[in-house]
């Protein structure tokens, strides 16, 4: 589903948006099962292992921000992470034939107050042997600048990994004002419901607050080359090897010269992105996370 010049302009920008990936079945699949898997936050009164919840929840009317790991509780989202089309896409911007899903989640944003992501890289939470790592984020809902689609920023994946601690604990958030970076060059990952955008796990990102009537729900999977194996250690090697979504398993990791922030001490409010970054001490996105 995409051509050299598609490659060509990930490796440089360090994204891309690809249109149409899902069909409208395969959609309106997706759609189904996240609405069965939200009605299932009914009568919560609090975070669980499934569900990241809004700061407004009520367990009458629920209000779920994130979805945590789909692939690990539902058999419809682990097979989703293994659709031909989806593979033969990571295989050439990873560029190996043997990929590993890393994780996954659905961000959910509702209509009017959707919470924010404050400008992070995905490398800071989990660092590998090699970067040879991105997030695809699955659009199950239009994505607009309104409702608060991701912000990439440009070539960012070449440049190093930024301080993501806040009084000496990991944050899993940048000050906005130390960085140096110009924000204003920053491009929407747009595009209607079926598109995928895909991410160098270095690229600094974040989105903006839903302001819009529009919900924005994103499913998000991180996917590593096979031989990229993190720094934090791997605790179950049949469960990392279960992951593979192509190619065979190596117990032979390919070590690059990458630079690397240690995710450590953990954040005092240890949790989803959303907990974490309740500890940053500047931002840049409208109101707190949580």
């Amino acid at each position: 589903m995409i051509q050299d010049r598609d490659v060509a302009a990930y490796r440089e920008q360090g994204f891309l948006v690809v249109p149409d990936v899902l069909d409208a079945a395969e959609l309106a699949a997706a759609r189904a099962e996240v609405a069965r898997i939200l009605e299932g936050a009914r009568g919560l009164a609090g975070h669980t292992d499934v569900y990241d919840l809004e700061p407004d929840h009520t367990p009458d009317a629920p209000r779920v921000r994130r979805i945590k790991t789909p692939h690990r509780h539902t058999p419809f989202f682990r097979e989703l992470a293994r659709l031909p089309k989806l593979v033969a896409i990571l295989q050439r911007l990873l560029g190996t034939e043997a990929v590993r899903l890393h994780g996954s989640k659905i961000n959910m944003k509702a209509a009017h107050g959707g919470a924010p992501v404050e400008w992070h890289q995905d490398w800071a939470f989990y660092p590998h042997t090699n970067d040879d790592l991105l997030a695809v984020g699955v659009m199950l809902d239009d994505c607009t600048e309104a409702n608060g689609a991701m912000l990439v920023l440009p070539g960012t994946q070449t440049g190093p990994v930024y301080d993501h601690h806040a009084d000496g604990y990991f944050c899993g958030a940048m000050d906005p004002s130390a960085v140096g970076l110009d924000f204003s060059r920053a491009v929407s990952c747009t595009g209607r419901a079926g598109a995928m955008s895909f991410h160098h796990v270095r690229a600094v990102h974040g989105s903006a607050q839903n302001l819009s009537d529009a919900p924005r729900a994103l499913l998000l999977y991180e996917f590593a080359a096979a031989d990229a194996w993190p720094l934090m250690g791997v605790p179950d090697l049949a469960e990392f090897d279960g992951r593979l979504v192509s190619g065979r398993p190596t117990i032979t990791p390919r070590l690059e010269r990458v630079p690397v922030r240690i995710p450590l001490p953990p954040a005092p409010h240890q949790g989803s992105i959303y907990e974490n970054q309740t500890s940053a001490k500047h931002r840049y996105f409208g109101r707190k996370a949580a």
